[in-house]
């Protein structure tokens, strides 16, 4: 008996090519397919049909997920704009659906249909992103990857509010990775988001685009890109409305530690009147807060930013300020306190000259030691006279609003002795 012939392989070759470009969208069936169709399950009761509705709504589903992820890839610009609008629609299913549509390459094409100079083409694509992003780290990963940043407008010039509004979503939603890896370096962001706070009319728009300056400014790296003239101008203007003050005060903090940040505020026309007109808010703690400590930035080894100040009357509100203030902004106001304190006292003193074994030529009549002293208890009286005014007019304002801390201020009024106030 002759042993049994191999089978002939020789035309298999084909079909193994054949089979294997059947495989498409496999992953679509696998997230797609029902967990209920991997089992045969129980017959429903008679007259029961949600499974026969819930097997059609699953194939309609997987139907329009295919039709939609073709024609982002393939299609016209009509066809990706329809695919668009669809692919939005299925990511606000659920996660699982996001996830799928990431995974099967709709971020790229998106991403350069934001690019695109027609608003009518970019807008479907951001707000399909928008969805994709819900949630997922890899999503917006997978957007800063593919170069999201450069294809974002310059500015907001021919942009109507809408569309501001998905804009401002949008990077709201990547600024999350800001503390990541990624950096945020793009030239287009700062006159971008500038931009859209200085034409917005929207407080939500204005809103999210102030945490994503926050976000932003967290980093050291991206708060240097971000402090320029026209941020800074624009934080400081917003910081003097009461609804989005403590926000935008919150990101011009983070932006004035760096030196372009710096020189940005101290040149800007607002300041420091703004900030000291904040130091006022009463029921802003918070702002107050905010506020002295950029007060503090500004005044820090500058005395042209510190005249600035005592001219706007600075050391009337920050008595106040330490007074009735909460306990972090009592604080601040006391620094600042001090240091136009120093600065009074630098100024009455000698003046910079040629100095001897640390003793100074005095050019003049000399002048007793009796004088010197008598000329100290008069500055003292003056002082004490400034103060006791001072502390009298936060009396008649507390008690006119019926303050629970009037009666600290009346024993302060009251004292006899200088040693309770501040210096």
């Amino acid at each position: 008996m002759s042993p049994p012939q191999a089978p002939d392989m020789s035309d298999s070759s084909p079909r193994i090519f054949y089979h294997s470009n059947l495989r498409f969208f496999p992953s679509i069936r696998r997230l797609r397919r029902p967990k209920a169709s991997e089992s045969t399950p129980a017959p429903p009761p008679a007259g029961f049909e949600e499974g026969e509705n819930v097997e059609t709504e699953a194939e309609d589903g997987l139907v329009a997920l295919r039709r939609s992820v073709k024609r982002l890839h393939f299609g016209s610009w009509e066809e990706k704009e329809a695919a668009a609008i669809e692919i939005r629609r299925l990511a606000k299913e659920d996660s699982k659906t996001r996830k799928a549509l990431a995974e099967l390459g709709v971020v790229p094409p998106l991403v350069a249909m934001v690019g695109s100079e027609v608003a009518g083409r970019r807008r479907p694509a951001v707000q399909a992103l928008i969805e994709l992003a819900n949630g997922s780290y890899t999503t917006k990963a997978l957007m800063l990857g593919a170069g999201i940043l450069s294809k974002l407008p310059e500015n907001v010039d021919g942009i109507d509010e809408p569309t501001m509004h998905e804009l401002a979503q949008l990077l709201q939603s990547l600024s999350s990775l800001a503390n990541s890896q990624f950096p945020f370096t793009s030239p287009r962001i700062p006159p971008l988001l500038a931009g859209i706070l200085e034409s917005s009319a929207s407080t939500g728009t204005i809103k999210l685009c102030l945490s994503t300056v926050y976000n932003l400014s967290t980093m050291l790296d991206n708060a240097t890109a971000l402090a320029s003239t026209e941020m800074i101008h624009a934080l400081l203007k917003l910081s003097t409305e009461k609804e989005t003050s403590e926000n935008a005060l919150a990101a011009v903090g983070n932006l004035a530690v760096t030196l372009p940040g710096k020189k940005a505020m101290e040149e800007s026309p607002v300041a420091p009147e703004s900030l000291i007109e904040i130091l006022t808010w009463e029921e802003k703690p918070k702002c107050q807060e905010l506020s002295a400590y950029l007060l503090m930035i500004l005044a820090h080894q500058s005395s042209i930013q510190r005249k600035k100040m005592a001219d706007s009357g600075i050391v009337s509100v920050l008595l106040e300020v330490a007074l009735l203030g909460s306990p972090l902004a009592q604080k601040r106001a006391l620094k600042l306190l001090q240091w136009f304190k120093d600065e009074r006292q630098a100024r009455m003193g000698p003046h910079s000259g040629p100095q001897t074994a640390g003793r100074v030529v005095e050019i003049g009549s000399p002048v007793s030691e009796r004088e010197k002293n008598e000329g100290r208890e008069m500055m003292k009286k003056l002082v004490k006279q400034s103060l006791y005014k001072n502390l009298e007019t936060i009396t008649r304002r507390a008690n006119a609003a019926e303050d629970s801390s009037s009666s600290r201020l009346k024993a302060l009024a009251l004292s006899s002795s200088s040693k309770s106030l501040p210096y």
